[in-house]
Protein backbone atom coordinates (compact mmCIF):
# COMPACT_ATOMS: atom_id res chain seq x y z
CA UNK A 1 0.00 0.00 0.00
CA UNK A 2 1.36 3.38 -1.01
CA UNK A 3 1.42 5.89 1.81
CA UNK A 4 1.95 8.97 -0.40
CA UNK A 5 1.45 9.78 -4.07
CA UNK A 6 0.04 12.45 -6.35
CA UNK A 7 -3.54 11.55 -7.26
CA UNK A 8 -4.87 12.08 -10.76
CA UNK A 9 -8.22 13.83 -11.28
CA UNK A 10 -11.11 11.49 -11.94
CA UNK A 11 -11.96 13.54 -15.03
CA UNK A 12 -10.46 16.52 -16.81
CA UNK A 13 -13.68 18.25 -17.85
CA UNK A 14 -16.62 19.76 -15.97
CA UNK A 15 -19.85 20.62 -17.79
CA UNK A 16 -21.58 23.90 -17.13
CA UNK A 17 -24.88 22.93 -18.76
CA UNK A 18 -23.94 22.14 -22.36
CA UNK A 19 -20.62 24.04 -22.10
CA UNK A 20 -17.55 21.87 -21.33
CA UNK A 21 -14.97 23.43 -19.01
CA UNK A 22 -11.72 21.58 -19.65
CA UNK A 23 -8.81 21.69 -17.24
CA UNK A 24 -6.27 21.49 -20.08
CA UNK A 25 -7.70 24.59 -21.76
CA UNK A 26 -7.91 26.50 -18.49
CA UNK A 27 -4.24 25.86 -17.78
CA UNK A 28 -3.25 27.23 -21.19
CA UNK A 29 -5.47 30.31 -20.81
CA UNK A 30 -4.16 31.10 -17.34
CA UNK A 31 -0.60 30.67 -18.58
CA UNK A 32 -1.20 33.13 -21.44
CA UNK A 33 -2.60 35.74 -19.04
CA UNK A 34 0.40 35.37 -16.74
CA UNK A 35 2.83 35.72 -19.66
CA UNK A 36 1.11 38.86 -20.96
CA UNK A 37 0.81 40.42 -17.49
CA UNK A 38 4.47 39.88 -16.59
CA UNK A 39 5.64 40.79 -20.08
CA UNK A 40 3.74 44.07 -19.89
CA UNK A 41 5.36 44.96 -16.55
CA UNK A 42 8.83 44.24 -17.91
CA UNK A 43 8.12 46.13 -21.14
CA UNK A 44 6.98 49.26 -19.28
CA UNK A 45 10.06 49.03 -17.04
CA UNK A 46 12.21 48.97 -20.20
CA UNK A 47 10.58 52.19 -21.41
CA UNK A 48 7.75 50.82 -23.57
CA UNK A 49 4.06 51.70 -23.62
CA UNK A 50 1.55 49.79 -21.52
CA UNK A 51 -0.59 47.58 -23.75
CA UNK A 52 2.01 46.96 -26.44
CA UNK A 53 2.71 43.43 -25.21
CA UNK A 54 -0.99 42.53 -25.30
CA UNK A 55 -1.40 44.01 -28.76
CA UNK A 56 1.43 41.88 -30.13
CA UNK A 57 0.21 38.83 -28.18
CA UNK A 58 -3.01 39.01 -30.21
CA UNK A 59 -0.83 37.87 -33.12
CA UNK A 60 1.59 35.63 -31.23
CA UNK A 61 -0.88 33.45 -29.28
CA UNK A 62 -2.99 32.16 -32.21
CA UNK A 63 0.14 31.52 -34.26
CA UNK A 64 1.65 29.68 -31.28
CA UNK A 65 -1.38 27.45 -30.79
CA UNK A 66 -1.41 26.51 -34.47
CA UNK A 67 2.35 25.90 -34.47
CA UNK A 68 2.21 23.77 -31.34
CA UNK A 69 -0.57 21.63 -32.75
CA UNK A 70 1.15 21.27 -36.14
CA UNK A 71 4.38 20.08 -34.52
CA UNK A 72 2.50 17.50 -32.46
CA UNK A 73 0.45 16.20 -35.38
CA UNK A 74 3.45 16.00 -37.72
CA UNK A 75 5.73 14.24 -35.23
CA UNK A 76 2.94 11.88 -34.04
CA UNK A 77 1.05 11.54 -37.31
CA UNK A 78 0.27 7.84 -36.68
CA UNK A 79 -2.11 8.92 -33.90
CA UNK A 80 -4.35 10.60 -36.47
CA UNK A 81 -3.68 9.14 -39.92
CA UNK A 82 -2.94 5.44 -39.37
CA UNK A 83 -5.48 2.62 -39.77
CA UNK A 84 -8.36 2.83 -37.35
CA UNK A 85 -7.69 6.49 -36.52
CA UNK A 86 -9.91 9.45 -37.29
CA UNK A 87 -8.04 12.36 -38.88
CA UNK A 88 -10.63 14.77 -37.46
CA UNK A 89 -9.04 14.18 -34.04
CA UNK A 90 -6.06 16.23 -35.24
CA UNK A 91 -8.17 19.35 -34.66
CA UNK A 92 -9.23 18.43 -31.11
CA UNK A 93 -6.70 20.54 -29.28
CA UNK A 94 -8.57 20.22 -26.00
CA UNK A 95 -7.61 16.54 -25.83
CA UNK A 96 -3.98 17.53 -25.43
CA UNK A 97 -1.05 17.60 -27.80
CA UNK A 98 0.79 20.92 -28.19
CA UNK A 99 4.48 20.78 -29.06
CA UNK A 100 6.38 23.60 -27.42
CA UNK A 101 8.91 23.69 -30.26
CA UNK A 102 6.25 24.47 -32.84
CA UNK A 103 4.46 26.84 -30.48
CA UNK A 104 7.58 28.95 -29.92
CA UNK A 105 8.63 28.89 -33.59
CA UNK A 106 5.29 29.89 -35.11
CA UNK A 107 4.43 32.09 -32.13
CA UNK A 108 7.65 34.03 -32.79
CA UNK A 109 6.51 34.55 -36.38
CA UNK A 110 3.20 35.96 -35.17
CA UNK A 111 5.00 38.18 -32.65
CA UNK A 112 7.30 39.43 -35.42
CA UNK A 113 4.30 40.44 -37.51
CA UNK A 114 2.71 42.24 -34.56
CA UNK A 115 5.99 43.92 -33.62
CA UNK A 116 6.49 45.26 -37.14
CA UNK A 117 2.98 46.68 -37.15
CA UNK A 118 3.76 48.52 -33.90
CA UNK A 119 7.27 49.59 -34.93
CA UNK A 120 8.80 47.62 -32.05
CA UNK A 121 12.18 45.82 -32.24
CA UNK A 122 11.50 42.09 -32.02
CA UNK A 123 14.60 41.21 -29.90
CA UNK A 124 13.61 43.71 -27.19
CA UNK A 125 10.05 42.37 -27.15
CA UNK A 126 11.31 38.78 -26.88
CA UNK A 127 13.51 39.72 -23.91
CA UNK A 128 10.53 41.28 -22.13
CA UNK A 129 8.23 38.26 -22.49
CA UNK A 130 10.83 35.49 -22.01
CA UNK A 131 10.33 34.78 -18.27
CA UNK A 132 6.56 35.08 -18.66
CA UNK A 133 6.63 32.36 -21.33
CA UNK A 134 8.55 30.09 -18.95
CA UNK A 135 5.94 30.64 -16.21
CA UNK A 136 3.16 30.05 -18.75
CA UNK A 137 4.72 26.70 -19.61
CA UNK A 138 4.91 25.84 -15.92
CA UNK A 139 1.17 26.44 -15.59
CA UNK A 140 0.29 24.82 -18.88
CA UNK A 141 2.00 21.55 -17.92
CA UNK A 142 -0.68 20.97 -15.30
CA UNK A 143 -3.05 20.45 -18.21
CA UNK A 144 -1.22 17.13 -18.75
CA UNK A 145 -2.13 16.21 -15.19
CA UNK A 146 -5.81 16.78 -15.94
CA UNK A 147 -5.51 14.56 -19.03
CA UNK A 148 -3.37 11.88 -17.27
CA UNK A 149 -0.70 12.04 -19.96
CA UNK A 150 3.04 12.51 -20.50
CA UNK A 151 4.23 10.71 -17.38
CA UNK A 152 7.55 8.95 -16.84
CA UNK A 153 8.76 5.52 -15.87
CA UNK A 154 7.14 3.46 -13.17
CA UNK A 155 8.31 4.35 -9.68
CA UNK A 156 7.38 4.07 -6.02
CA UNK A 157 8.79 7.36 -4.74
CA UNK A 158 6.49 9.32 -2.38
CA UNK A 159 5.72 11.85 -5.08
CA UNK A 160 4.77 9.26 -7.70
CA UNK A 161 1.84 10.09 -9.96
CA UNK A 162 -1.10 7.69 -9.68
CA UNK A 163 -2.51 6.98 -13.15
CA UNK A 164 -6.03 5.54 -13.01
CA UNK A 165 -7.16 5.76 -16.64
CA UNK A 166 -6.73 2.86 -19.04
CA UNK A 167 -7.79 4.78 -22.17
CA UNK A 168 -5.50 4.99 -25.21
CA UNK A 169 -3.23 2.19 -23.99
CA UNK A 170 -2.54 3.58 -20.52
CA UNK A 171 -1.66 1.12 -17.78
CA UNK A 172 -2.86 2.20 -14.32
CA UNK A 173 -0.05 2.44 -11.80
CA UNK A 174 2.47 4.77 -10.22
CA UNK A 175 4.84 6.76 -12.44
CA UNK A 176 7.31 9.63 -12.35
CA UNK A 177 5.30 12.90 -12.65
CA UNK A 178 7.33 14.34 -15.52
CA UNK A 179 4.69 17.05 -15.96
CA UNK A 180 5.55 18.23 -12.42
CA UNK A 181 9.30 18.02 -13.06
CA UNK A 182 8.98 20.17 -16.15
CA UNK A 183 6.64 22.60 -14.40
CA UNK A 184 9.14 23.16 -11.58
CA UNK A 185 11.99 23.41 -14.06
CA UNK A 186 10.16 26.12 -16.01
CA UNK A 187 9.62 28.12 -12.81
CA UNK A 188 13.36 27.91 -12.20
CA UNK A 189 14.08 29.02 -15.77
CA UNK A 190 11.81 32.05 -15.39
CA UNK A 191 13.53 33.06 -12.14
CA UNK A 192 16.96 32.54 -13.73
CA UNK A 193 16.12 34.81 -16.68
CA UNK A 194 14.80 37.57 -14.40
CA UNK A 195 17.93 37.39 -12.22
CA UNK A 196 20.37 37.28 -15.14
CA UNK A 197 18.57 40.13 -16.91
CA UNK A 198 18.91 42.35 -13.84
CA UNK A 199 22.46 41.28 -13.08
CA UNK A 200 23.98 41.46 -16.58
CA UNK A 201 21.59 43.90 -18.33
CA UNK A 202 20.81 41.45 -21.13
CA UNK A 203 19.58 42.96 -24.37
CA UNK A 204 19.12 42.38 -28.10
CA UNK A 205 17.36 39.03 -27.60
CA UNK A 206 19.87 37.46 -25.20
CA UNK A 207 17.39 37.10 -22.33
CA UNK A 208 15.09 35.13 -24.64
CA UNK A 209 18.02 33.02 -25.86
CA UNK A 210 18.94 32.26 -22.23
CA UNK A 211 15.36 31.10 -21.59
CA UNK A 212 15.53 28.82 -24.64
CA UNK A 213 18.91 27.34 -23.68
CA UNK A 214 17.96 26.75 -20.05
CA UNK A 215 14.63 25.17 -20.98
CA UNK A 216 16.35 22.81 -23.43
CA UNK A 217 18.68 21.53 -20.70
CA UNK A 218 15.76 20.54 -18.50
CA UNK A 219 13.64 19.24 -21.37
CA UNK A 220 16.49 16.92 -22.37
CA UNK A 221 16.61 14.88 -19.16
CA UNK A 222 12.86 15.07 -18.55
CA UNK A 223 12.12 13.83 -22.09
CA UNK A 224 14.50 10.93 -21.53
CA UNK A 225 12.35 9.77 -18.58
CA UNK A 226 9.06 9.66 -20.49
CA UNK A 227 7.55 6.37 -21.63
CA UNK A 228 4.90 7.55 -24.10
CA UNK A 229 5.35 6.52 -27.74
CA UNK A 230 7.77 8.68 -29.71
CA UNK A 231 10.04 8.46 -32.75
CA UNK A 232 13.66 7.58 -32.00
CA UNK A 233 16.81 8.55 -33.90
CA UNK A 234 20.06 6.79 -32.96
CA UNK A 235 18.51 5.65 -29.72
CA UNK A 236 17.28 9.09 -28.62
CA UNK A 237 13.76 10.43 -28.74
CA UNK A 238 13.06 13.03 -31.43
CA UNK A 239 12.42 15.75 -28.84
CA UNK A 240 15.83 15.05 -27.27
CA UNK A 241 17.52 15.77 -30.60
CA UNK A 242 15.38 18.87 -31.03
CA UNK A 243 16.36 20.10 -27.57
CA UNK A 244 20.05 19.53 -28.32
CA UNK A 245 19.99 21.40 -31.64
CA UNK A 246 17.95 24.31 -30.27
CA UNK A 247 20.24 24.55 -27.22
CA UNK A 248 23.33 24.88 -29.42
CA UNK A 249 21.64 27.52 -31.58
CA UNK A 250 20.60 29.53 -28.49
CA UNK A 251 24.11 29.45 -27.00
CA UNK A 252 25.63 30.46 -30.34
CA UNK A 253 23.22 33.39 -30.57
CA UNK A 254 24.14 34.60 -27.07
CA UNK A 255 27.85 34.50 -27.92
CA UNK A 256 27.59 36.18 -31.33
CA UNK A 257 25.09 38.80 -30.14
CA UNK A 258 27.21 39.76 -27.13
CA UNK A 259 30.15 40.39 -29.47
CA UNK A 260 28.25 42.35 -32.12
CA UNK A 261 25.73 44.23 -29.94
CA UNK A 262 26.95 44.43 -26.33
CA UNK A 263 24.81 46.16 -23.73
CA UNK A 264 21.07 46.75 -23.81
CA UNK A 265 18.76 48.86 -25.96
CA UNK A 266 18.25 52.35 -24.54
CA UNK A 267 14.99 52.84 -26.42
CA UNK A 268 12.51 50.04 -27.15
CA UNK A 269 9.57 51.96 -28.61
CA UNK A 270 9.36 55.05 -30.78
CA UNK A 271 8.20 58.22 -29.11
CA UNK A 272 9.16 56.98 -25.65
CA UNK A 273 12.11 58.25 -23.59
CA UNK A 274 15.32 56.25 -23.52
CA UNK A 275 15.64 54.05 -20.43
CA UNK A 276 18.33 51.68 -19.22
CA UNK A 277 21.96 51.15 -19.97
CA UNK A 278 23.22 50.69 -23.50
CA UNK A 279 26.42 51.00 -25.48
CA UNK A 280 27.71 54.21 -27.02
CA UNK A 281 26.40 52.93 -30.35
CA UNK A 282 22.92 52.45 -28.90
CA UNK A 283 23.03 55.93 -27.36
CA UNK A 284 24.13 57.47 -30.64
CA UNK A 285 21.29 55.72 -32.48
CA UNK A 286 18.73 56.95 -29.96
CA UNK A 287 20.19 60.47 -30.13
CA UNK A 288 20.02 60.39 -33.94
CA UNK A 289 16.37 59.28 -33.83
CA UNK A 290 15.58 62.07 -31.37
CA UNK A 291 17.32 64.62 -33.59
CA UNK A 292 15.39 63.39 -36.62
CA UNK A 293 12.17 63.70 -34.66
CA UNK A 294 12.96 67.28 -33.67
CA UNK A 295 13.85 68.18 -37.25
CA UNK A 296 10.59 66.75 -38.50
CA UNK A 297 8.66 68.68 -35.86
CA UNK A 298 10.23 72.04 -36.80
CA UNK A 299 8.39 74.23 -39.44
CA UNK A 300 9.68 73.71 -42.95
CA UNK A 301 10.03 77.46 -43.67
CA UNK A 302 11.78 78.31 -40.43
CA UNK A 303 15.15 79.95 -41.00
CA UNK A 304 18.01 77.97 -39.51
CA UNK A 305 19.47 79.60 -36.45
CA UNK A 306 23.20 79.52 -35.85
CA UNK A 307 24.29 77.61 -32.78
CA UNK A 308 25.05 79.48 -29.58
CA UNK A 309 28.78 78.87 -29.91
CA UNK A 310 28.70 80.34 -33.43
CA UNK A 311 26.83 83.44 -32.28
CA UNK A 312 29.35 83.97 -29.52
CA UNK A 313 32.22 83.70 -32.00
CA UNK A 314 30.54 86.20 -34.34
CA UNK A 315 30.09 88.64 -31.43
CA UNK A 316 33.76 88.36 -30.52
CA UNK A 317 34.78 88.90 -34.13
CA UNK A 318 32.56 92.01 -34.32
CA UNK A 319 34.10 93.43 -31.14
CA UNK A 320 37.57 92.84 -32.52
CA UNK A 321 36.65 94.54 -35.77
CA UNK A 322 35.28 97.58 -33.91
CA UNK A 323 38.45 97.77 -31.83
CA UNK A 324 40.64 97.64 -34.94
CA UNK A 325 38.51 100.34 -36.57
CA UNK A 326 38.77 102.60 -33.52
CA UNK A 327 42.51 102.06 -33.35
CA UNK A 328 42.86 102.95 -37.02
CA UNK A 329 40.79 106.08 -36.54
CA UNK A 330 42.91 107.10 -33.56
CA UNK A 331 46.12 106.55 -35.49
CA UNK A 332 44.75 108.56 -38.39
CA UNK A 333 43.81 111.41 -36.05
CA UNK A 334 47.25 111.32 -34.47
CA UNK A 335 48.88 111.39 -37.88
CA UNK A 336 46.73 114.35 -38.94
CA UNK A 337 47.62 116.24 -35.75
CA UNK A 338 51.29 115.57 -36.38
CA UNK A 339 51.03 116.92 -39.94
CA UNK A 340 49.24 120.03 -38.69
CA UNK A 341 51.92 120.63 -36.11
CA UNK A 342 54.66 120.35 -38.72
CA UNK A 343 52.82 122.78 -41.02
CA UNK A 344 52.45 125.24 -38.14
CA UNK A 345 56.17 125.09 -37.38
CA UNK A 346 56.99 125.69 -41.05
CA UNK A 347 54.66 128.68 -41.17
CA UNK A 348 56.20 130.09 -37.99
CA UNK A 349 59.68 129.66 -39.41
CA UNK A 350 58.77 131.41 -42.65
CA UNK A 351 57.14 134.28 -40.73
CA UNK A 352 60.24 134.61 -38.59
CA UNK A 353 62.44 134.71 -41.71
CA UNK A 354 60.32 137.41 -43.35
CA UNK A 355 60.44 139.45 -40.17
CA UNK A 356 64.23 139.17 -40.01
CA UNK A 357 64.57 140.26 -43.61
CA UNK A 358 62.29 143.24 -43.01
CA UNK A 359 64.37 144.21 -40.00
CA UNK A 360 67.59 144.02 -41.95
CA UNK A 361 66.20 146.14 -44.74
CA UNK A 362 65.03 148.79 -42.31
CA UNK A 363 68.48 148.95 -40.73
CA UNK A 364 70.10 149.31 -44.15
Amino acid sequence: MELAYIPSPSHGVVYLGPIPLRGYAFCIIIGVFVAVWLGNKRWVARGGRAGTVADIAVWAVPFGLVGGRLYHVITDYELYFSDGRDWVDAFKVWQGGLGIWGAIALGALGAWIGARRRGVPMPAYADAVAPGIAFAQAIGRWGNWFNQELYGRETHVPWALHITSSADGRVPGYYHPTFLYESLWCVGVGVLVIWADRRFKLGHGRAFALYVAAYCVGRGWIEYMRVDDAHHILGLRLNDWTALVVFLLAVAYIWVSSKKRPGREVQVERGMPAVGEGTEQDGAEAETEASEGKSAAAPADAAPQPPAAGRASDAKASDAKVSVTKASATEAADAKDADTAVDAEDDASEAAGVKDEAGSAKKG
